[in-house]
């Protein structure tokens, strides 16, 4: 089921009410779950290895405090944190202004735009730090969505609530 962006997240509380969340695709929700967002959010960095090992650590040790309180929308939140890690820094090896293309395609006011700004992608500007950087993300990123008892959660969580 899709994410649903048409809540009030400002004033939505998570963990009193994880019916209301859905999953979704990738990292969908990340910056508006609460208090998970608020939790997590603090300790999400990636400049360098030596901070992405740090942030990446403490994010997985939430990530598996979530899981043993039997939380899956904390251990879900952590487990897009990790690869919201993976997928900024990467973006960054890539392109060091951290813009993929020349115009924000979401900025586009047709679809016919949006498609024609993500044809038009800048150069690439391999930054073997910001790689590094990802791929301490990355790896923390596989053990959260692979973790058996995440697994578990998350079909249980589905049965439960999303139903369609």
């Amino acid at each position: 089921m899709a994410f649903d962006y048409n809540l009030d997240f400002k004033n939505l509380d998570f963990r009193s009410s994880p019916e209301l969340y859905r999953v979704g695709k990738g990292e969908q929700g990340v910056l508006l779950v609460e208090p998970y967002k608020s939790e997590i959010l603090p300790y999400w960095r990636f400049k360098t290895p030596e901070i992405a090992k740090e942030s990446s650590e403490k994010i997985y040790q939430m990530f598996l405090e979530y899981l043993e309180q039997d939380d899956f929308v904390g251990a879900d939140m952590a487990r897009k944190f990790l690869q919201m890690g993976y997928t900024r820094s990467r973006r960054y090896a890539n392109h060091k202004s951290g813009r993929k293309y020349e115009k924000n395609p979401q900025k586009e006011s047709t679809k016919e735009a949006q498609l024609e700004a993500r044809k038009n992608i800048l150069p690439n500007e391999v930054d073997p730090v910001k790689a590094e950087s990802a791929a301490i993300f990355k790896a923390k990123w596989m053990l959260a969505k692979t973790h058996d008892k995440y697994l578990q959660l998350l079909q249980k969580h589905k049965q439960l609530y999303e139903k369609e």
